[in-house]
């Protein structure tokens, strides 16, 4: 099976290569159209079937069709669309729209993914363009979720009640996989906290989403309950007023963005990883620290909260809410033991092999039921 993938964040992040290398693996051919503004932005070395196209400028985004003429001239010039049995879109709004109108030109069926920029700036601050978003669901032959909390806002706040039935009966909860590095590294023993100098960590983007500030609302309360606690934060400054406002804080020690390598020795030193972001499609971390042995405090309501029960690894909280945060870490606490048996196993969940096992499953559903009505 053919298939190209349209992916807006691919040169972003090491995940969505990773992921296409795992699907060559099963002997699928797998061709990447990244659209862009800027090839520099790449945090990758894409590999030979990627091809990054600067097709649009910055603020062609202002319009959004203007912006997609300018991304499927960029597509058809560079791919003959025809040649592929399918077409896997990674974002609703800007990939799966132009996924959409080559599978009206080409007849070809196609996937799509909705995240974090799809809920949280398409759907929330564009409702011109909410009815699209909505077609684009409807003429999928499958529509992709990170998570089931992120499926149930959609379909609870977006979608209307006459076309529930219709999306929801193809939709799929998939998570990302990490990198395999992370299982390749399993501690040797379990821990055990200590209360008297309980470490916590965070890594990941510094920005306000991030909401570490909260974090650290949270700590002070707890300090003042008789816990001595004490924060690492690791990770790529990206707003530098969010920066100095977390940087006052004495408890808290900033590093500098680790190669996986060098991370993964933070994460052994500390008991506890929080990140109550204000959005999250998934978060990668969450299960990289798990990986590792540490317990996660994450976001109610976003990507990561029903992966598991809850206390199974965790406790969700809301995320602007410093006493619901020290509630979730004084939980965790309470109960260090039974769930730091359990993070280790459930990391497990995320395991590229048996992620790309449901892609395939997947693929060949829609390659059957293709075959089944006489389109290839």
């Amino acid at each position: 099976m053919r298939i190209l993938h349209i992916n807006c964040n691919y040169i972003g992040t090491t995940l969505h290569q990773l992921m296409v290398e795992h699907l060559d693996a099963l002997g699928y051919e797998n061709q990447v159209f990244v659209p862009t503004y800027d090839k520099t932005l790449a945090v990758i070395s894409p590999n030979e079937n990627v091809c990054v196209c600067e097709c649009f400028q910055k603020w062609d985004r202002l319009l959004f069709d203007y912006k997609q003429q300018k991304i499927r001239k960029g597509l058809e010039s560079n791919f003959s669309v025809s040649d592929y049995d399918l077409i896997h879109a990674y974002t609703l709004f800007t990939d799966g729209n132009c996924a959409r109108n080559l599978s009206k030109k080409f007849g070809i069926p196609y996937v799509v993914a909705v995240r974090n920029t799809d809920v949280n700036d398409f759907f929330r601050l564009m409702p011109h363009l909410r009815s699209r978003g909505v077609s684009i669901m409807c003429d999928a032959a499958a529509v992709l979720f990170l998570s089931e909390s992120y499926r149930n806002l959609v379909f609870e706040k977006y979608i209307p009640e006459d076309f529930k039935q219709r999306i929801l009966q193809k939709t799929y909860v998939i998570p990302n996989g990490i990198d395999s590095f992370w299982f390749q590294n399993i501690p040797p023993r379990e821990k055990k906290v200590d209360q008297k100098s309980l470490k916590l960590i965070y890594a990941g983007r510094i920005d306000r989403n991030k909401n570490i500030p909260t974090t650290q609302k949270a700590m002070q309360l707890l300090r003042a309950q008789g816990y001595q606690t004490r924060l690492t934060v690791i990770g790529k400054v990206q707003d530098q007023k969010e920066f100095e406002r977390i940087s006052k804080d004495p408890y808290t020690n900033y590093v500098p963005a680790l190669p996986k390598e060098k991370l993964i020795s933070y994460y052994r030193q500390a008991d506890l990883f929080v990140m109550p972001s204000y959005t999250e499609s998934f978060g990668l971390v969450y299960a990289e620290a798990m990986s590792q042995g540490l317990p996660v405090i994450y976001s109610k309501g976003q990507g990561f909260d029903h992966q598991f029960e809850e206390g199974v690894v965790g406790y969700h909280v809301v995320a602007d809410d410093p006493r619901d945060v020290a509630n979730g870490i004084r939980r965790v606490i309470d109960h260090y033991s039974e769930i730091q048996k359990n993070v280790t196993a459930k990391a497990a969940t995320f395991a590229w092999e048996s992620i790309i096992a449901e892609y395939d499953r997947l693929y060949q559903s829609i390659g059957t039921r293709v075959v089944s009505r006489g389109a290839v």
